[in-house]
């Protein structure tokens, strides 16, 4: 590629984030990741201090500011940091935003008392030194709640073209790949969130095995402890 990974994907995702801010906020309210949130807070006490990374729009952001948390929103693009910017007023005085790129983040170890990361990971060119800097920015003992992409999400197809043996800005991962891969950083699974298309009988899912339930998710929500 003419460019680096990381600045092809800072290009494509200032090309859409236009598009992406006309549906997140029903993304979060009505839509894929309307249970994320609420699943946040079940682990995460209110007054923390966190971490959104990939935080897009900063709609997700504000979301969990509402809920009393002191928000820090970072992401690789540009547009997405003015359009996070644009949602600000002065009474939000425990939520910010800036560009930052999750391979090389401008915090000090053991900043955050927790993170969110939704669809994030799977952007960076080497997952695992990724995930060991979102990790090193979060306290011993701190909540990582991070969203992979199951194998039904359609965005997946971003890596297609893999196959052809052409150069692609997105790792897709199962998963199972990403739990093995927390085990791995010494991190503890508390649980996980499954987010599933429309179609899928949740009545019957229940009954499944674990990697079973995982195999048809749109998204798996991993709550993790350091």
């Amino acid at each position: 590629m003419a460019n680096t990974w990381h600045e092809q994907a800072k290009i494509m995702w200032n090309h859409n984030a236009t598009f992406w801010n006309s549906r997140s906020q029903n993304m979060w309210d009505e839509g894929s990741r309307k249970s994320i949130v609420p699943f946040f807070t079940k682990y995460v006490e209110p007054n923390s201090k966190v971490l959104d990374l990939g935080c897009g729009d900063g709609y997700g952001s504000y979301k969990l500011w509402k809920e009393g948390y002191d928000v820090s929103g970072v992401d690789l693009s540009d547009e997405m940091v003015k359009l996070c910017q644009s949602r600000l007023t002065k009474e939000q005085d425990r939520l910010s935003f800036q560009q930052a790129d999750m391979m090389k983040l401008p915090f000090e170890d053991q900043s955050f008392d927790a993170l969110m990361a939704i669809n994030a990971l799977e952007w960076a060119e080497v997952p695992i030194k990724a995930f060991n800097e979102v990790s090193r920015v979060v306290k011993p003992g701190g909540t990582l709640c991070i969203g992979i992409l199951g194998p039904t999400a359609a965005p997946r197809a971003n890596s297609y073209n893999r196959l052809y043996g052409e150069s692609v800005i997105m790792n897709t991962m199962m998963p199972w790949e990403f739990e093995q891969l927390a085990k791995e950083q010494s991190l503890n699974v508390l649980d996980q969130e499954k987010v599933y298309k429309r179609g899928v009988d949740l009545k019957h899912v229940g009954s499944l095995s674990e990697d079973m339930q995982q195999a048809l998710t749109f998204m798996t929500v991993f709550m993790l402890t350091k």
